[in-house]
């Protein structure tokens, strides 16, 4: 593979979508089968984690560089402008919102926080949504910071208070109708998830049941005798 593939530079600064900011920390080469491939190797500090990246991968993935502070200034002015009414579908509006996320520019990632934090005032997130959006804050702010060169704490007053005025504009006029729908989907989705992770120890309960039929099922045969 050839060096004109590299994009990124050791100790640069890139985003990784859905995953956060991270530092290329190495590119090296690794035998896979009969060929060589570069990878990335980048630490993610928001998860305390290593990750490994095919070079040519890359870009398919997503992973971009920080971007320059005239976007991070654009960024949070986009940031702090009304938005319309979103849908009160939380399936739909997760789903779009995770696309974004996958596509993973500044501006993406700016509409995601902007959308659930004004749905927030209306009514309270659903926890896949909750996540989402802590985890699109969290990366919103990482990047502002790298880009402007402040501290990730005042970069996250600073979204708070393009934030809350048009959160509060949003609570009070109340824009979004709800049907309840949501939180009863959110719920069944919720429960089949359990029963997922649960099936192991469903089928050692059904074993157990079995047992105990088995047992009882020789209780009545001997009484059968008895009576006999």
């Amino acid at each position: 593979m050839s060096e004109e593939n590299i994009e990124f530079a050791v100790d640069q600064r890139v985003v990784y979508p859905s995953q956060g900011v991270g530092q290329i920390k190495d590119i090296f080469e690794k035998k896979v089968g009969d060929k060589t491939v570069k990878y990335y190797k980048i630490y993610l500090e928001v998860s305390d984690m290593i990750v490994m990246i095919p070079v040519a991968n890359a870009a398919m993935i997503g992973i971009r560089p920080i971007v320059g502070a005239e976007d991070a200034e654009k960024a949070l002015e986009i940031l702090g402008q009304e938005m319309e009414p979103v849908t009160s579908d939380w399936k739909l509006r997760y789903q779009q919102n995770l696309d974004l996320l996958k596509k993973g520019s500044i501006f993406d990632i700016v509409s995601i926080v902007r959308c659930l934090y004004h749905r927030s005032k209306v009514k309270e997130l659903p926890i896949l949504e909750r996540k989402l959006y802590d985890n699109a804050k969290k990366l919103l702010e990482d990047e502002i910071a790298f880009a402007l060169g402040k501290p990730s704490k005042e970069i996250e007053a600073m979204l708070h208070a393009k934030l809350e005025p048009l959160g509060a504009m949003v609570a009070k006029k109340s824009p979004i109708i709800d049907d309840d729908d949501d939180d009863d989907e959110f719920g069944d989705e919720m429960n089949e998830s359990d029963s997922d992770e649960t099936d192991d120890t469903d089928e050692s309960d059904d074993s157990d049941d079995d047992d105990d039929s088995d047992e009882a099922d020789s209780g009545d045969d001997m009484d059968d005798d008895d009576d006999e």
